[in-house]
């Protein structure tokens, strides 16, 4: 007597079938092969909660096996928002943007979603009113909000209204934790000042960014704590005010060592920074690191290229850029429940720091 075929065997074979079939397989394939509605295969394809953990884990293996890849356009009718992610920045910087741009990339590599980016003023009086037209305009699926835009609450407050996801790229947790990649930029200052106080500096300047930006506020604070645990403090005289730019860390050098007792060493909160203090000190006839050591934060590029090449506080730009991206855009072979995102800063120690003497 025949035996009566089960169900997963019936799949499987129907599964082969479509495999060998020479077209590009649709959604109504990847239904019928799973035995479930054209609708439920949506759901699971948009990371919906509404579908059994069991019918999930069905669909995902026939998707994967028959290389489904779903049809941007066609969701974008369904949804009634294109595929597009914005990239919303406002930061002196450029390397610090290229490098989130490049993770976002990353991320929606193969996904059907693409990037647009929009520089802004974060002091303009029409800021919500220019990113209200850009959302609706553009009809974004989501943005990634990096510092200092991130630290707008009335932006994000906007986005919630127009119910357009974010993600917010920020040194410290803002929201909750899964909208969220937190870069705890403090630490890494806090090993900054730890590494020079180890080296025997007592003199040591600070060159700060813009006291707006939330990454600056928290880079001092971790520094001025790292020093308090080494018995050290900063000297009010040895603390200049930056502007994250390549030319304020020119200047801010060339008052420090214009100073009659000159710092032995820099920390400047930004590499971009700390290059314009390399200029300064060869224009004071100073060299590095043996007549003052210089330290820099983020590890961008230029921190290897300079010379001698720059000790720097790494933080991994286009890593946190390929976790908000991964985190807007819904990934059937990812898990999409994932709690927050967080990085760790790491002390990057070159030839750009030595000992006192």
């Amino acid at each position: 007597m025949a035996s009566h075929e089960e169900g997963p065997e019936r799949k499987r074979r129907a599964r082969a079938q479509d495999g060998d079939a020479k077209r590009r397989h649709t959604i109504n394939d990847v239904a019928r092969m799973a035995g479930v509605s054209k609708k439920t295969v949506s759901r699971v394809i948009n990371a919906s909660p509404f579908v059994k953990e069991e019918t999930r884990k069905a669909v995902l293996e026939i998707i994967k096996d028959t290389g489904y890849v779903p049809d941007p356009q066609a969701r974008g009718l369904a949804f009634r928002r294109s595929f597009l992610i914005g990239l919303i920045y406002d930061n002196p910087n450029p390397q610090h943007t290229v490098s989130h741009q490049q993770g976002i990339l990353d991320a929606l590599k193969g996904t059907g979603f693409e990037l647009v980016v929009r520089p802004v003023d974060r002091s303009s009086p029409r800021l919500l009113d220019e990113m209200r037209v850009f959302v609706e305009r553009q009809k974004l699926f989501g943005v990634v909000l990096p510092s200092p835009v991130s630290e707008d609450e009335a932006l994000v407050e906007l986005l919630k209204e127009l119910g357009c996801k974010y993600v917010r790229i920020a040194s410290v947790p803002m929201d909750d934790a899964s909208c969220m990649v937190v870069s705890h930029d403090g630490r890494g200052a806090a090993e900054a000042a730890r590494h020079l106080a180890d080296l025997g500096h007592k003199r040591i300047a600070l060159i700060s960014g813009p006291p707006s930006f939330r990454s600056s506020v928290e880079r001092r604070r971790g520094f001025e704590s790292g020093l308090a645990e080494r018995g050290l403090s900063l000297d009010p005289a040895l603390a200049k005010q930056g502007a994250y730019t390549y030319e304020s860390g020119i200047a801010a050098a060339r008052e420090l060592f214009e100073l009659k007792d000159r710092p032995t060493a820099i920390f400047c909160l930004n590499d971009e920074m700390a290059s314009g203090a390399y200029l300064a000190a060869r224009d004071a006839g100073l060299r590095i690191p043996e007549d003052v050591s210089i330290l820099g934060f983020d590890d961008a590029p230029i921190a290897a290229r300079l010379w001698p090449p720059l000790t720097s506080v790494r933080l991994p730009l286009r890593d946190m850029g390929r976790m908000a991206g991964e985190m807007l855009v819904p990934n059937p072979l990812r898990d999409t429940h994932a709690d927050a995102h967080e990085v760790r800063p790491e002390l990057v120690v070159r030839a750009s720091t030595a000992k006192v003497g």
